[in-house]
């Protein structure tokens, strides 16, 4: 897989909305059929900053990460978003940009690898989270493991509620093969792919 360092810039993240916290856990609920409609490049950059989005001026994110060591890497498999072509991005919470992996519409491998499952293909973009566990297990062993596990949830939480809050629907997928996902979205040898979150307009 080529990889071409091509930054894109997102728009900046909104810090208030219309719908209260409350609001979003009651309405919140796994999603698993979506319209065709695109998303727009505001919505996927508000998705990818509750992922792991910096909060303020000493890196700390939106989701709470074990001695802030940053295990965490945020991909979006690009399928229908208004302004950005199809392909694999990187995103880069430092600078709140994507970095264009690899062109092309990939959800259907991702599908495939995802053990067959629709709607990884039918969500718009696919937001992948995997992890460098070697970031935390040096310093909390292999306890630390775990606490790697604990924080993938809290990111796919955030992008959960944040998915409700846009009015847009998402679920978070654990079947897969790992290797061919390893492989689709071109994650380096020591990152491990965690958890899939296909995302898209509710019909």
């Amino acid at each position: 897989m080529s990889t071409v360092e091509t930054p894109v810039e997102l728009p900046r993240p909104t810090l208030s909305s219309e719908q209260s916290l409350e609001s979003a856990l009651k309405e919140r609920r796994s999603v698993r059929e979506y319209s065709h409609r695109p998303l727009t490049r505001s919505e996927l950059a508000q998705l990818l900053w509750a992922a792991q989005g910096i909060t303020g001026p000493d890196g700390l994110r939106t989701a709470p990460l074990a001695g802030a060591l940053y295990p965490l890497e945020v991909s979006v498999v690009v399928g229908r978003v208004d302004g950005l072509p199809s392909g694999i991005y990187r995103y880069k919470a430092e600078r709140h940009e994507l970095v264009l992996v690899e062109e092309g519409d990939r959800r259907g491998e991702l599908r495939a690898a995802a053990l067959g499952q629709e709607y990884v293909e039918a969500g718009a973009a696919v937001i992948a989270l995997a992890a460098v566990h070697a970031r935390t297990t040096e310093k909390y062993g292999k306890r630390g493991i775990r606490y790697v596990h604990m924080e993938v949830g809290h990111a796919a939480q955030s992008v959960w509620l944040q998915a409700t809050a846009l009015g847009l629907g998402t679920v978070v997928v654990g079947a897969f093969d790992d290797a061919p996902v390893k492989r689709i979205l071109g994650l380096a040898r020591d990152e491990e792919p965690l958890c899939l979150m296909p995302v898209g307009r509710l019909l």
